[in-house]
């Protein structure tokens, strides 16, 4: 039975509450039978001690003619006796099966009760609830997690992009339709907008990443018992930067290089060499078996 819908549960409810019925029907009309019976038997009873009353006053009757009005009556008592014995083992097979429709109706309530509480559950799991953010449990967990992260990352936005920008989660969908949770949103401190992060310049956007990827750092190295994330590497995106966003970005790394950590920038940018004192340079190089690449090392 657990394994019915909602809608056929409905249905086999409906159709035990119209058997009850009729089955109520039933029974109250075969104690209407019954009354009937009863009050007959009553009266044929009073009508044979009339007839016995006459008789011993009028002794102008015949013995045969009393004896047969007396046969009568008793054959009629015993027919009503016999018609009150059916209607009443109808009643009483009747008030089984209504006794039995009504057991079965109660646990019917109760699956279905059980049948809403899982579905609500589920659907609430599943992000599938009518009129409600469409927001799966996983989903859920990682926006809590997400949101951890936003609070140590934009320490770091704040400070390379002097205050003027701050990444937010998107709560809500463009309709209710979607599902959402994890987009991302700025806020742009200098005009007081909220914009989509797709609106960032190249240069706003190296930030942006750049500081999400350090406060997932800061983040993990918070739930690692005491292990710290020794080295990070940065691959590109400074090209993207004018001189100012590159200092700020810069300046991040430096403090975190500060900290007993070590940065490794991968970039092609001129204006990182001087900034670098410790560099792996890669060139290319042209050999007899064709171009190829050398490999240096440079401390400044």
């Amino acid at each position: 039975m657990s394994g019915l819908t909602k809608e056929e549960t409905q249905k086999q409810v409906e159709g035990w509450q119209s058997r009850k019925r009729k089955l109520e029907q039933a029974v109250s009309e075969a104690q209407k039978q019954s009354r009937e019976c009863q009050t007959q038997m009553t009266a044929l009873t009073a009508a044979a001690a009339a007839l016995e009353g006459q008789l011993e006053e009028d002794f102008g009757w015949q013995e045969e003619e009393v004896s047969g009005k007396k046969a009568a009556l008793v054959s009629q008592k015993e027919e009503a006796l016999g018609r009150q014995t059916e209607q009443f083992s109808a009643w009483q097979k009747n008030r089984e099966i209504f006794e039995s429709v009504r057991g079965k109706q109660e646990k019917l309530g109760a699956v279905e009760a059980e049948y809403v509480r899982m579905k609500a559950l589920s659907d609430t799991a599943n992000g599938t609830l009518t009129g409600k953010k469409k927001i799966e449990l996983e989903t859920y967990v990682q926006m809590a997690c997400f949101d951890r992260i936003l609070r140590r990352a934009n320490l770091r936005l704040l400070t390379m992009s002097s205050g003027q920008y701050e990444l937010k989660r998107q709560e809500d969908g463009e309709n209710k339709k979607e599902k959402a949770g994890l987009e991302l949103e700025v806020i742009d401190h200098y005009n007081g907008s909220l914009r989509s992060v797709k609106t960032l310049s190249g240069g706003e956007s190296f930030q942006a990443s750049l500081s999400l990827a350090l406060g997932l750092s800061d983040e993990i190295q918070s739930y690692a018992g005491g292990i710290s994330l020794d080295a990070m590497f940065v691959d590109e995106g400074f090209g993207s930067l004018d001189e100012d966003s590159l200092n700020q970005a810069m300046k991040a790394l430096e403090g975190l290089a500060e900290g007993r950590r070590l940065v490794g920038i991968i970039s092609h940018v001129p204006e990182l060499k001087e900034r670098i004192e410790k560099k792996i340079i890669v060139e290319k190089k042209k050999g007899k078996d064709g171009i190829g690449s050398s490999v240096r090392l440079e401390i400044g």
